[in-house]
């Protein structure tokens, strides 16, 4: 199934049915007086995320989506029936975004969540809302309202924990083999990864995290070049990036090189993302011999003045991923820790920067 992570639809909410102008007939009661009764509201339309989707390619097929009207209403005051509702489902992780205004509406992030995109038309009124001292019998009703009507966009942002950059073939969809069941396409020429993929690290009870695979990207990614910049999107919401870089290129590139660019891509695409914490993982650990390994890395974290955590890993033979896998655990549980402290925290308890556990 084609990975689609970008939708636009149109919603069309019901309108409200109209009142409705009639007049009270019975036997040996000739002045009745009006007993027209109300319209139907109309039927909104929502959105509500739903854990068993992970692609919006249902939207290639459906585009447009349109509520029930509300009914008219009737003599005898009798009101008519609303119009019944619309439900849209869409995967977790859904940034809604109006187009005609281009403001975000919302962000549906939990199973369940929903978000009402299009209201309903209200229902007109019917004379018997016009009656009056001097005005018995009034031939007076008013129409239902129109129902709202808008274009959204939707864009699908994966729920990871830990995001992968990297330029292709620097054997990204090869380190989430080696650590979780995720079984991403590998081969031995770049982009051979087209789409996200995501993979579950589990490390023991209650100790797991879901780690993000996108395309690789190359320089001028930010100007519209290869594939990875329209997934970047993928990573925004993670709290950790590893950036994966091959040591041993086999045509002698440099590889502090290929780090800056990927920082000048990332600087282009959302700045933000240079802030976030990010490991250097120096792979291809086995192309090298055994005595030469610790010093290529060694060379290339003092090329780029590294200060964050990095590791030597050679992914296709399994080396040193989990030790990796298992940083990145007590990395979130740290978090958790000073989450849980700052929660606990009393109102005036002032605690200094750098008091905080250190990863």
């Amino acid at each position: 199934m084609k990975f689609v992570d970008e939708a636009n639809i149109k919603v069309q909410a019901g309108d409200g049915g109209n009142g409705c102008i009639s007049f009270r007939r019975e036997k040996f009661i000739p002045f009745g007086g009006p007993d027209g009764g109300d319209g139907g509201y109309g039927g909104s339309i929502s959105l509500v995320a739903d854990e068993g989707l992970n692609t919006l390619v249902d939207f290639r097929h459906q585009r447009s989506f349109k509520a029930q009207r509300g009914e008219n209403g009737m003599g005898s005051q009798m009101y008519g029936k609303g119009g019944e509702d619309t439900v849209i489902r869409v995967p977790v992780g859904t940034m809604v975004t109006n187009v005609d205004t281009d403001e975000m509406i919302g962000d549906l992030t939990s199973h369940g969540q929903r978000m009402l995109v299009a209201q309903g038309g209200k229902g007109g009124l019917g004379n018997i809302h016009f009656k009056t001292s001097v005005n018995r019998a009034p031939r007076k009703s008013t129409p239902g309202t129109p129902g709202e009507a808008r274009e959204l966009k939707l864009e699908l942002r994966l729920l990871a924990d830990v995001g992968l950059l990297g330029f292709p073939n620097a054997g990204k969809s090869t380190f989430i083999r080696a650590v979780s069941a995720a079984t991403p396409r590998v081969a031995d020429y770049p982009f051979t990864t087209l789409h996200p993929n995501l993979g579950v690290v589990s490390l023991g009870t209650d100790q797991s995290f879901v780690i993000a695979d996108i395309p690789g990207l190359i320089e001028g990614a930010a100007d519209g070049a290869g594939l990875g910049i329209q997934f970047l999107r993928h990573v925004a919401r993670t709290s950790l990036l590893l950036h994966l870089v091959d040591i041993a290129p086999i045509d002698d590139t440099d590889v502090a090189g290929q780090v800056r660019a990927i920082e000048q891509e990332l600087a282009k695409f959302n700045p933000e993302l240079l802030e976030r914490p990010r490991w250097l993982v120096m792979n291809k650990a086995d192309m090298l011999p055994e005595d030469e390994r610790a010093a290529a890395a060694e060379k290339v974290v003092a090329e780029l003045g590294w200060t964050q955590p990095w590791f030597l890993v050679s992914a296709i033979a399994r080396e040193n991923t989990m030790a990796v896998c298992q940083q990145v655990q007590r990395f979130f549980e740290s978090q958790r820790e000073v989450s849980a402290e700052k929660t606990d925290m009393p109102a005036n308890d002032v605690r200094l920067r750098g008091d905080a556990p250190q990863v």
